[in-house]
């Protein structure tokens, strides 16, 4: 599963949903937004990584995941055919000045791309100590905000899921879409992706409804949602809500106010499966969300089974796509490897949850298939794309 060239601090808990509504977000500086052009290697010996993991936070929740990130990233190096990486790896300490720190350290001990840090602030932090330096950072966040420059996501972003899922419900007919949103700083950058997502299709933006989240503001809210979105004809209405917030209440009262799935087809920025649980949900019967290609991804964590006897953390992967794609990039184009014209070259990497791509803005089109909930269990009604260009992108 490497990576091939040429193929067409709450948040932490809820990350189980890739797609979900929480961004690996805090606000401040924007990195800068020119340079990162990437530093000239030796193609032929092994290539400095410096890995940027929230260790030393004495957040257990934060342990875990570097532990993974890590293990999915030794993973793909075992993996890579040819190419032997140097990895060094660094802790963030969850503080955005020790990720600074880490930065301007792991470059002086000689790393020629940063790969992480987590969460966006430590991420933003980290990629302007080492603009100057010329040094690409591959981050784990998928908040749009920060990237630019020399800072490039790996996570998959809310309108990259958002694109996905209007432009299926457009090619299928359900083109007056009904916006429900959550107040919540999260949510409030979902909405803003779906509602961008439908200005740029063949879509039509029915309307718009946002809630307090609580069990009480859902409840009050239910009855005027409903309402407002059967008289705009709302054929679809696209919820920004995740099962571990506001969308099982959501799922219950709607339909009970007459907006079901008779009436207008719910889709989630979420990933509506998790936890396995809410697949018997009533209300979600028939719903329709994005995940990464199912069968790669499932590969993957059988693989990683396999080498460490635990399941990986569900954010694991992007290390190791990182690692997948520098490997495809120094066999594929050796001393600039790490160069900005080569980590967006338009070809893409194979991934372990499908194809990915950098863009020029330092966000990723990341391939997503379209799944409904059917009879308690997930169907896959539109794969992955395998390639850029076509339906799906």
């Amino acid at each position: 599963m490497t990576a091939v060239l040429d193929i067409p601090r709450t948040a932490i808990a809820r990350l189980a949903a890739l797609a979900s509504i929480v961004l690996l977000a805090s606000c401040g500086p924007l990195p800068i937004t020119s340079g990162g052009s990437g530093p000239s290697i030796d193609a032929s010996a092994p290539v400095p990584v410096a890995l940027m993991i929230p260790t030393g936070s004495g957040n257990p929740q934060d342990a875990q995941v570097a532990q993974s990130l890590e293990r999915a990233a030794r993973l793909a190096m075992a993996d890579l055919d040819g190419v032997e990486i140097d990895l060094r790896t660094y802790s963030t300490g969850g503080s955005d000045a020790r990720a600074a720190q880490a930065a301007n350290t792991a470059v002086a001990e000689g790393a020629k791309i940063l790969l992480g840090p987590l969460y966006s602030g430590a991420s933003n932090a980290a990629a302007v100590a080492v603009a100057d330096e010329g040094v690409n950072v591959l981050s784990f966040s998928n908040n749009a905000e920060i990237a630019g420059g020399n800072l490039f996501l790996l996570g998959n972003t809310f309108d990259n899921t958002a694109n996905r899922l209007v432009d299926y419900a457009a090619r299928n007919g359900r083109r007056n879409i009904y916006v429900v949103a959550g107040d919540s700083p999260g949510e409030e950058v979902g909405r803003q992706a779906i509602v961008n997502a439908i200005g740029s299709s063949r879509a039509n933006l029915a309307g718009q409804s946002r809630f307090t989240v609580s069990q009480q503001g859902v409840a009050s809210a239910a009855p005027q949602i409903a309402s407002q979105a059967r008289a705009a004809g709302a054929d679809a209405v696209f919820f920004t809500s995740d099962n571990a917030g506001a969308m099982p209440l959501l799922a219950q009262l709607l339909p009970e106010n007459g907006l079901g799935a008779s009436t207008a087809q719910y889709i989630g920025l979420a990933r509506f499966d998790i936890p396995s649980s809410a697949l018997s949900q009533p209300g979600l019967q028939g719903s329709w969300f994005a995940l990464p290609d199912p069968n790669l991804n499932t590969a993957f964590q059988q693989r990683y089974r396999a080498a460490y006897g635990s399941d990986p953390h569900p954010l694991a992967g992007l290390a190791y796509d990182g690692i997948a794609a520098i490997g495809a990039l120094v066999e594929q184009r050796g001393s600039n490897a790490l160069t900005r014209s080569a980590l967006t070259q338009g070809s893409g990497f194979t991934g372990t949850g499908g194809i990915f791509r950098l863009r020029n803005d330092g966000t990723n089109q990341r391939a997503l298939a379209v799944a409904q909930i059917r009879n308690n269990r997930v169907v896959v009604v539109d794969p992955a794309p395998r390639g850029f260009g076509g339906a799906g992108f």
